[in-house]
């Protein structure tokens, strides 16, 4: 077994030297993607199951039904998470697991689940981080219309004060949802995800239905908590730029970063929609689903921001074909690659494009604490005859962008703790099990778990700067 552990860069290392003792450290996983039991205990279909169960639409035609078998598994996945030595564990709350349908009132085997898992964090001393929405939407919700549709923004916020009278006496800190862009443009639009539609009016009233969802849950938790908690969102970003000087390709970039980052970050954070992506909608005529109240609603305070990052982008207003329009008439984007290496996933590794948006984000949206709640890579990793995974590749992407974070703080930007992407691997979404992002490597058909270089790597960076 090669236990080696690759080190980082000579300016690396002192960039990621100077993160402070109290910078906090974690790892992240969402409840589809690892905890199987897809039928126990009262849990109802989401609309990941159904999804997995359209022909053509997962690789492999594979599913979650089992994944890694986490609700099983719990507590020595937590004394695996324990042993890297990192201070926070960010998990999801699957939704049908705690109200079947999306309405009525909790299933309380569901919520038992949850209360042990927290309890057994608190025993291993790492703090529960709770992510109420990642992606899996009750199909019964769904079948009703889903996030275009703005009932289903009550009954989130319903949902989520199940979940926050049960653990708020334990819990400090909650996020309500995970990369809204995935669920509306992914979901709704591309129907490369679950619930896997294809209409972009659809897909624009779903963003505003999870900012209100959110807004509207934020402002019952914060109403209803009886010690100091902590609220936030997570967003995943990148930066946009153009890929030359011409206005096509600047404006290109401009509808990119707006569609992207500038149509959550305003409203959450300045109470209104930006302008020019209000304008090239109206084009397209389509205008948000908003009623008075809802901007009040979405942009009240938060206390953190998450920030998911894996990559950032190039952007030209004219494709292949030399076209500046599509067939609908539509302005025309297209990504032109930097010429870096890239992941498993092609997702070109771009570091520095991490450092700018951070610093972007605190300069444009000062105020607001960052916490990196997802960063990781996937690689096609090759297990040794023991199962030790020698994965220098994603050792060296942690290494480029926790120093890309420590760059981004001596610049200004105020980032408090990384979560690296993922505990382990799991059922990476429409890629089934093909792609892999764990620092810990699991054997899908013996479940057997085994910390890769890379989690090796990440506890001693952990002790190294905070000095033990």
């Amino acid at each position: 077994m090669d236990t080696t552990v690759t080190r980082e860069s000579a300016d690396e290392a002192a960039l990621i030297a100077s993160l402070p003792t109290d910078f906090r450290w974690g790892v992240a996983t969402s409840a589809y993607q690892i905890e199987g039991a897809h039928d126990e205990d009262g849990r109802g279909p989401s609309i990941w199951d159904t999804y997995c169960r359209t022909p053509g639409m997962v690789e492999g035609g594979e599913n979650g039904d089992v994944a890694c078998d986490h609700y099983h598994r719990m507590p020595a996945d937590i004394a695996l998470i324990k042993s890297l030595g990192v201070d926070v564990y960010r998990f999801s709350v699957a939704w049908p697991r705690v109200q079947p349908g999306g309405r009525g009132p909790a299933n309380e085997a569901g919520l038992d689940f949850y209360d042990r898992m927290v309890d057994e964090l608190l025993r291993s001393n790492v703090d529960p981080w709770v992510t109420l929405y990642h992606w899996d939407l009750p199909q019964e919700l769904e079948d009703a219309g889903g996030w275009p549709e703005r009932d289903t923004a009550y009954r989130f916020a319903d949902y989520a004060m199940l979940v926050f009278d049960r653990l708020q006496d334990r819990v400090r800190t909650w996020t309500t949802l995970n990369e809204p862009w995935c669920s509306a443009m992914l979901g709704y639009y591309e129907g490369r995800q679950a619930p896997g539609r294809q209409d972009f009016g659809d897909a624009m009233d779903a963003v505003h239905h999870l900012l209100l969802g959110h807004g509207l849950a934020a402002q019952r938790m914060r109403a209803a908590a009886t010690e100091p908690i902590q609220l936030g969102i997570t967003l995943n970003m990148g930066t946009a730029t153009a890929a030359t000087e011409s206005l096509a390709d600047q404006e290109a970039a401009r509808r990119a970063d707006g569609l992207g980052a500038r149509i959550y970050l305003d409203p959450l954070l300045r109470g209104q929609y930006p302008g020019d992506i209000m304008d090239d909608l109206s084009v397209r005529g389509i205008k948000m689903p908003v009623i008075d109240g809802d901007l009040a609603i979405i942009s009240q305070p938060i206390d953190v921001l998450g920030v998911n990052y894996y990559s950032s982008h190039r952007f030209s207003g004219v494709d292949a074909d030399g076209r500046t329009e599509d067939a609908d008439g539509n302005p025309v984007s297209s990504t032109v690659p930097f010429g870096r290496p890239v992941t498993a996933m092609d997702w070109e590794i771009v570091p520095e494009g991490f450092t700018q948006l951070l610093v972007r984000l605190s300069k444009e949206y000062p105020g607001i604490p960052l916490v990196i709640t997802e960063n990781g890579a996937a690689f096609d990793d090759l297990p040794d005859p023991s199962g030790f995974v020698a994965d220098h590749d994603r050792t060296a992407y942690l290494s480029a962008h926790i120093a890309a974070v420590a760059a981004a703080r001596q610049q200004g930007a105020d980032v408090r703790g990384y979560f690296a992407w993922s505990l382990m691997d799991n059922f990476e979404w429409s890629y089934g099990y093909a792609k892999r992002f764990g620092l810990v490597h699991v054997d899908y058909d013996t479940q057997v778990r085994t910390p890769k270089q890379s989690a090796l790597w990440y506890r001693d960076t952990i002790r190294r700067v905070r000095g033990y």
